[in-house]
């Protein structure tokens, strides 16, 4: 199974509900790069997508029109230009986070503490590891995105997980930005999202993280060995 899939995608709806959807484009890779588009106060925001035939009708569902597409983590400029131009539309990266605009084909548009209506979190911000991440929050709407730290796909997470922390973060679970939320769904920027009880589900995977941790490497090498 190939990290990353390429060619032609075949494109899984993974998360819908009434202001947002979520899609898989290559359900078979291994790292299960996860796209999304959130409806809020009439504007359509498309986070770290990966393009596929049928993500112009999925977004077309959604109501109002393409505002923007953004950029979430610095590794995540994914399909994003390429969308944005389509829809005649900027992307938007955090105004802190470096490295990202000047490689992206398309109008870039810098935003702050928020996007609409939409509240920009600062997840990380390292340069060890090389590290920039932001989440974002629709509180009215019960809508939480985080693109990496957290995550549903497989290789985040132990059997008894629902979501679980990356495995580069385990023992420095990004607590001061997400503790304390109280979302309705999380949705990742790998895997499926949780769409029920998922602000219980989000603090106990910051809260289990470095003691799951052996757990999860294991798990690892037990694949790589595999």
């Amino acid at each position: 199974m190939a990290m990353k899939g390429s060619g032609d995608a075949d494109l899984t709806v993974i998360d819908e509900f009434t202001d947002g959807v979520g899609w898989i484009a290559y359900p078979d890779e291994t790292m299960e790069r996860a796209s999304h588009a959130l409806s809020v106060d009439g504007d359509v925001w498309v986070l770290d997508p990966v393009d596929a035939d049928g993500v112009d009708d999925l977004l077309a569902d959604l109501e109002g029109e393409v505002t923007g597409v953004v950029v979430c983590l610095d590794r995540h400029k994914r399909d994003a230009a390429a969308i944005a131009t389509r829809h005649d539309v900027p992307v938007y990266v955090p105004d802190w986070m470096t490295g990202v605009a000047t490689k992206l084909d398309a109008p870039v548009e810098r935003f702050g503490r928020q996007l609409g209506g939409l509240q920009a979190i600062t997840i990380r911000d390292s340069s060890i590891p090389p590290w920039q991440e932001v989440g974002l929050y629709d509180e009215d709407g019960g809508t939480l995105y985080v693109p990496e730290s957290v995550g549903a796909s497989s290789y985040m997470r132990t059997g008894a997980e629902t979501l679980g922390v990356h495995p580069m973060l385990r023992l420095f679970p990004p607590r001061r930005a997400l503790s304390g939320l109280d979302p309705e769904r999380v949705l990742c920027g790998h895997g499926a999202g949780v769409m029920e009880d998922a602000g219980r589900e989000l603090a106990a995977a910051l809260d289990s993280s470095r003691g799951n941790a052996p757990g999860l490497y294991a798990k690892a090498i037990g694949q790589f060995l595999g």
